[in-house]
């Protein structure tokens, strides 16, 4: 999740129809929230959203009684250039145009750890007919929570690789890492998939790339039941929804290397 310094908090906030910004996502092929589905298709219409191609942005905020909302808006650059501001530490206030707003909706689909000053607490708005959005609750397991573990690896690749050099280091074999070498059933299964997009593309957003260090990429793939992290000149992490919480690492070996090679050459990319 990333979250920007409150924007929108100035003297016209008092409006009662006013937002109060607390922060900002991209709903496009090559970057979207993971807990809304597996692919961009399947993450719009958990929105009740067209997959138009060229996105759309989330705004996250409160409105002036505190309650949580989500309002679509199809200026994608604007809120693009908001989250890069946010992300450097800058201030930036996001105001939409109302001629970009698609809808707003009740509730927030990512968990936030901020609030507006000077508004009651967050809380579902009162009297709307559709259920409000929610966080996926991160006390069981299943798709969403997979997809979130998945996307917080690709945003700390370094501390989770990290982690699984301090075990080799330490001699100490977890049971992830034996199912890492490929004896694990869900693991084959899930490289088996993702080898079969390849030859046949998956929706929009089912892989996607996003920078890294050194020339290489931080790729993403998802499917029914499975998610995967990969550094393309690195190793990969498998999350399954039939292992709770569990993260499989999956060594370079002689096969990796050219399956991460041709799931970039098909992946969304940001723009």
């Amino acid at each position: 999740m990333t979250e920007g310094a409150v924007a929108g908090t100035d003297e016209t906030a008092a409006d009662d129809d006013a937002l109060l910004v607390l922060t900002a996502v991209l709903l496009t092929p090559a970057q979207f929230p993971g807990v809304l589905g597996d692919d961009y298709v399947a993450a719009c219409a958990a929105l009740g959203l067209a997959p138009y191609v060229e996105g759309y942005g989330l705004v996250l905020g409160q409105d002036s009684g505190g309650a949580r909302w989500t309002v679509v808006v199809e200026d994608v650059s604007l809120v693009a250039v908001a989250i890069a501001a946010w992300d450097c530490g800058m201030d930036h206030d996001l105001s939409p145009d109302d001629r970009s707003v698609v809808r707003a909706l009740p509730g927030w689909p990512l968990a936030l750890s901020v609030a507006a000053p000077g508004v009651p607490e967050p809380h579902d708005p009162d009297g709307e007919e559709s259920a409000p959005l929610t966080p996926p609750d991160t006390e069981v397991w299943g798709a969403p929570q997979r997809r979130l573990g998945a996307d917080e690896i690709a945003l700390q690749w370094a501390a989770w690789r990290a982690r699984i050099d301090a075990v080799r280091a330490g001699d100490d074999r977890s049971t992830a890492e034996r199912a890492g070498s490929g004896q694990h059933p869900g693991v084959r299964k899930a490289l088996e998939a993702a080898r079969a997009y390849v030859d046949s593309p998956p929706p929009p957003g089912r892989v996607r790339s996003a920078y890294a260090p050194d020339g290489a990429r931080i790729l993403r793939a998802d499917g029914p039941g499975w998610s995967l992290v990969a550094r393309t000149d690195d190793i990969a992490f498998v999350l399954l929804d039939e292992e709770p919480a569990e993260v499989i690492p999956v060594g370079r070996g002689p096969e990796l290397p050219g399956l991460l090679a041709s799931l970039d050459a098909l992946a969304a990319r940001p723009s």
